[in-house]
């Protein structure tokens, strides 16, 4: 499909070919879905929902399972912020149909379609983040095309382009899709110069993002939010001035101009605080000394992102930038609290004293980045934040996804191109921070990867306390924002006069459909119930490979109940239902399992015959 698109650019035939090659539940779901653009508004999360990325709902689910038996109130606070959405991150050409880390860009968008709640406008996070030559100073991150003429082709051939064509769909016109363009790119252009790696960096990314804003923002219904990295990196008024120049530069380089880039996105997948609520004055004097001079803020002005964005928005208006340019910041992971929080500023009248004491960031390094010990997860995403007039901000997002690791803790081979940065390590101390073990937390696996333990900690750790009031419900349709325990009131136990014991001669073997016995078959399939609400339920399947297999297929009848949204799987028929598997998880290794999940309409069935081949 890919190799397809990259001939054929918008219009009729790319809308033939996305027809083409769409799923029966993606033409179902998109059928009904499709309409005229809506005009390109100024802010596109206002009056907006947010896409919920399932794939990162489930993982939550079975952290939260993991965990209930010994730390149930912990539990209870991932599935509260299970539905809360998360960005989608295109990190190399695979991404785009799906690979072994999760599903396609098609799926992300027809599953839009489907939360889409009737005129409301929807907000898909997307992540643009390939670049030749990509994350220049930092090994964690590194991608799979190198920076060279021929690694540019294929980023401009093979994913810009392809991208844009299955954005362009008509059918996903009433989605508004907010680009994360290229994250850490241009800062890095700014400070790290000096590192070789960047300077052969350098035209790559210039062209790279260039082209990818002119692509991007001639789709109506595409926002594009530039990276401007954080205030511990571009806070400094000489950093802020040359990351402009750059900013206005790329701009202009563009065939739209100012108008190609719709904002700025701040903190990705960084852990800078919001605020710093008891370092309120950059000014302020403590043993005759500015608050800024400290050890830890180093002369920079901007101690936290909601300083940073206001300094930005009225440099970037100054050069030329209009009025109506917005902010984003990631707030996934700057929570910082804890018990290690401070509760109020210090009382000592030596100033590192006083701003190590005072200070809600716990890092013993602003420059720390990897998988810092101690986070949490920050604000919930929100509209039009009240409170920083100046930041002019969109909205606060969590493009990182939390629990998704930044970089291994030590080598790991793997074929993304990712290498073990030594910032990851937390034996290590950094030049780079002067010296200090890096912080970061000990057994993580390569960027994008799953993290356990650093999810664990960031719920326990979140600020704003997470509570159930931070439960959204199963987005699309009906159904719970977490899955309780039934009200035993509406489930009595049965009337044991009703229930005899069994004469155990007539008591037959399970139906093997039920609970299988793998026998000489190559997979095997389990289902259970894990939400119901009278009307409706939620359901999963787990495959399970008794031997490498690079397919499957499941085939299951839900009763007198039906459904039409199901994800990890392509669902054909209307019942009983057939599920092949999708491109990025059709392989699976001896004992590897897979699981699909769904949305069933009427009551759930006590059981589910299921077969896997």
């Amino acid at each position: 499909m890919s190799n397809l698109l990259t001939r054929l650019r918008k219009g009729a035939a790319a809308t033939a070919v996305g027809a083409l090659f769409a799923t029966p539940l993606a033409l179902t779901a998109s059928g009904t879905a499709a309409s005229a653009a809506e005009p390109h508004v100024d802010n596109p999360y206002a009056g907006a929902t947010q896409y919920v990325n399932l794939t990162w709902s489930q993982n939550v689910e079975d952290e939260a399972q993991s965990v209930e038996a010994t730390d149930p109130g912990l539990a209870e606070k991932m599935r509260a912020v299970k539905y809360q959405p998360t960005g989608v991150w295109m990190d190399r050409i695979s991404a785009i149909d799906g690979n072994f880390d999760g599903p396609g860009l098609q799926h992300h968008l027809d599953q839009a379609l489907l939360q889409k709640q009737d005129s409301t406008p929807i907000v898909l996070n997307l992540v643009i983040y390939n670049l030749p030559g990509r994350d220049c100073y930092a090994l964690a991150s590194n991608g799979e095309l190198p920076a060279t003429p021929e690694a540019l082709e294929r980023y401009k051939n093979e994913y810009i382009d392809v991208i844009a064509d299955i954005l362009a769909e008509p059918q996903y016109s009433s989605i508004r899709i907010s680009a994360t363009i290229e994250p850490d790119s241009l800062p890095n252009l700014t400070t790290n110069m000096h590192e070789p790696a960047c300077v052969t960096s350098e035209p790559y990314y210039l062209e790279g993002v260039t082209y990818a804003l002119d692509e991007l923002s001639a789709i109506p219904n595409v926002y594009t939010y530039v990276d401007a990295a954080h205030s511990g990196w571009l806070g400094w008024e000489n950093n802020a001035g040359h990351a402009v120049e750059t900013f206005v530069k790329v701009a202009q380089q563009t065939k739209k101009g100012f108008a190609s880039i719709d904002g700025f996105i701040t903190n990705t997948a960084n852990t800078t605080p919001l605020v710093e609520p008891f370092l309120p004055n950059v000014n302020q004097q403590i043993g005759g000394a500015s608050v800024r001079s400290s050890s830890f803020y180093e002369w920079n002005l901007s101690f936290d992102e909601t300083d940073w964005t206001a300094d930005l928005h009225r440099r970037l208006v100054a050069a030329g930038f209009p009025a109506s340019t917005g902010m984003l910041i990631d707030t996934s992971r700057n929570g910082w609290g804890g018990p290690d929080r401070p509760t109020a500023p210090s009382t000592s009248s030596d100033l590192n004293t006083f701003v190590n004491e005072s200070r809600v960031d716990r890092r013993g390094h602003r420059g720390a980045w990897c998988n810092a010990s101690g986070a949490g997860i920050g604000e919930r995403p929100q509209t039009t934040p009240s409170g920083f007039p100046a930041s002019h901000l969109d909205a606060f997002v969590w493009i990182k996804p939390p629990g998704e690791s930044d970089g291994s803790a030590s080598e790991i081979p793997n074929d993304e191109g990712k290498g073990f940065d030594r910032m990851c390590d937390p034996t290590f101390h950094s030049p780079k921070l002067d010296g200090q073990l890096t912080g970061a937390k000990p057994g993580a696996p390569v960027s994008g990867k799953w993290f356990s333990a650093q999810f664990q900690e960031l719920v326990a750790n979140a600020y704003p306390v997470i509570t159930s009031a931070d439960a959204l419900p199963f987005p699309g349709g009906e159904g719970p924002g977490e899955t309780p325990d039934p009200d035993p009131t509406d489930e009595p136990d049965p009337d044991p006069t009703d229930e005899p014991d069994p004469d155990p001669t007539d008591e037959p073997d399970p139906d093997p459909t039920d609970t299988p016995d793998p026998g000489d078959a190559v997979c095997s399939a389990a289902y259970r119930t894990t939400g119901d609400w009278g009307a409706g339920f939620q359901g999963e399947i787990v495959v399970t490979a008794h031997e490498p297999i690079t397919s499957w297929t499941l085939n299951f009848d839900l009763g007198g109940a039906t459904t039409t949204n199901l994800w990890g799987g392509q669902l054909l028929g209307s019942g009983p239902y057939t599920v092949s598997n999708e491109s990025w998880n059709g392989y699976l290794s001896a004992d590897g399992t897979t699981t699909i999940g769904f949305i069933g309409n009427g009551a759930a069935p006590s059981s589910v015959a299921v077969s896997c081949d």
